[in-house]
This record gives structure tokens, sequence and C-alpha cells, in this order.
């Protein structure tokens, strides 16, 4: 009955045994009373007033008691599973990458649209008590809003990001962590705060600066991630075919999965590939589930007292009904 995994008091189990021997008391009363029938009885009276299949079915409500004890029995022992719960603190800092590559329309209406109904959704879908920072970068980074519960904030600052040159990687990530860090110390401290994570969306490559292992590169952001406890999880959007008209031309916008994955496995993190909205969604899905949610253990009681109690009534009913009396 839905993963038991332990029991909190299982002394309780003993009542098991009471009920076991109240059901086994109940069957040797019955046969002494069926060998004092064939004892004394006529035979064919007997047949035609208690038929054999009529004293079958009157072991039923019995049956159906003694299962809702025992199941009562189980509950009362304090069964424990583990389960799926929302994690009530955690922080999580979205970078989203707002150069002018995510005009490509290689992804319906273009990359940044879609990239904004993916984000709000996520943000939409994750546990409450969950602190939420927004970052935006281009040739620069900016700190939109600050990891908070506020959902709204995130969700307006969503509507709003904007595009501009260039690409700075590193700096997106620079940011996070520094946000990161401002309400770690709130929080007590690093070893204190509660569990925290980068998600970076981005279609292209790093231009600003060149080298992703400069000290303001993505590469080394990475590392600085790494240093700081916080895994970053990228999402590589869009694809290879992917072209924007600058000034009349068409200028060709891969996206970069090599650097994306490497950002990723430096730090800790996860790597996703996504080339359409869907894709994008199940990147943001699978997140959210590892990050909005965790596994405890905690009281599984309930399931075992609903189906013992649905059995005594059941049991009890049809001790009534066809016995006209508790068994």
């Amino acid at each position: 009955m839905g993963g038991l995994t332990s029991l909190a008091t299982p002394v309780w189990l003993l009542g098991i045994l009471v009920v076991l021997a109240i059901v086994a008391g109940y069957v040797y009363n019955e046969r002494r009373r069926e060998k004092r029938a064939l004892k004394f009885a006529n035979m064919s009276v007997l047949d035609s007033v208690a038929p054999p299949g009529r004293n079958r079915w009157r072991h039923v409500p019995i049956a159906l008691l003694s299962i809702g004890l025992i199941l009562m029995m189980v509950a009362l022992s304090g069964p424990q599973a583990m389960r799926k719960v929302p994690r009530s603190k955690a922080t999580v800092v979205l970078v989203i990458d707002t150069s002018l590559s995510m005009q490509a329309t290689d992804v319906s209406p273009n990359r940044l649209d879609a990239a904004k109904e993916a984000a709000k959704k996520f943000v939409g879908e994750l546990p409450a008590g969950m602190n939420l920072g927004i970052v935006s970068f281009a040739g620069t980074a900016q700190l939109l809003v600050s990891p908070t519960p506020d959902r709204s904030l995130a969700t307006n600052a969503i509507d709003h990001l904007d595009l501009a040159q260039r690409t700075a990687t590193g700096e997106g990530i620079y940011a996070a962590i520094q946000s990161i860090k401002n309400i770690r110390d709130v929080l007590g401290g690093k070893d204190n705060a509660p569990p925290a994570r980068i998600i970076l969306e981005s279609d292209g490559k790093q231009t600003v600066p060149t080298d992703l292992d400069d000290p303001r590169g993505g590469f080394t952001a990475a590392r600085k991630a790494k240093e700081e406890g916080i895994p970053i999880s990228t999402i590589s959007f869009g694809t290879p075919g992917g072209t924007v008209n600058i000034e009349g031309q068409n200028i060709p916008v891969p996206v970069d999965d090599a650097s994306l994955k490497k950002i990723a496995d430096l730090s800790g993190g996860q790597f996703f590939s996504a080339s359409s909205l869907s894709d994008l969604n199940e990147a943001y899905g699978t997140l959210r589930d590892e990050i909005g949610w965790e596994m405890q253990k905690g009281d599984n009681s309930r399931v075992w007292v609903l189906w013992g109690t649905v059995l005594l009534v059941l049991g009890a009913a049809g001790a009534v009904a066809y016995n006209r009396r508790l068994p």
C-alpha cells in the first residue's frame, strides 16, 4: 500500500497475533458446531435449511473484519514511506541570454519569445517557498530580480527582457553567483544556507571576452561556481541552422552546445539541448522536478487506516445483513 519502507513503532504488529488468535478461535468454534450439528441433525432437513453454499458465504464477514483489524495494526505501527515533497527552501537563479542572436526564427516565433514563454512556465510551477532570481546578459549582465519567493517580480522581469549586442556568458554567471552569495550571507553563510542552483539558458557562443578561460570568461566563472558549491545547469536553445538578419545580411547564429556542456561539466551541473519550445519546456520540467522537489521519509498510515476502515465497515455490514448479527 504505497512504498512501505519502515515502521516507527513496530511493537503494534504484535496485535496481529491477537487477531490471528481470534480467527483461530472462530475456526475452532465453527468446526465444533458443525460436528455437533452433524452428530444430532437430520441430514435431509439440514441440507434444505442450510445449503452448503450459504455456509461458505457466512464466513466472509469475519474474514473482512480480520483483514481490516490487521491493516489497523499496521497503521498503528507507524508505517513510513518515501514521499516526493516540495522543497521549502532553496535558491535558484535563472540566467537568460538576451543577445541579438536570440531573435533568430528557427524556433517559432523566435528564440527569445519562446524562451520567455518557457521561463514563465518554469517560474509558475516552482514550489512557493523557493527563492528565485533572474539575471539577463548580452554584452553585460544585469541582476533583474534578487532571489525572492515573490514570483510576480520574476514574471514581470521575464516579460520585459530586451535584446542587446554581444554575449558575455561569464558575466551572467558571475552575477548569478554574487546574488546567491548575498542571500547566503543573510541566511547564515555558505555552510548553513539551503542548496542553490544556476540555470543558464543560451543559444550562442560567448563573444565578450573571446577566450572562455579569461578571468571573466564562462569556463572560469563555471569553476568559481564549483568552488562555491553552486552547480550550473545549462540549456542550449536553438538549431545549428539559425540565422539573424542584421542590416540586410543573414548572419549564421548556430547554437554552441560544446561550450555550454563544458560549463555544466565544470560546475557539476547538467546539460540540456533544446531545438524547440517543447524541448525547452521538457528541459525546464526536468530541472523543476529535481530542484523543486525532494524525497523525504514520512508517515504513510493514512492509506492503511482508510482501507482498514473500509473492510471493517464492510465486514460489520455483511455480518448484520447476512447473519442478522455480528460474527
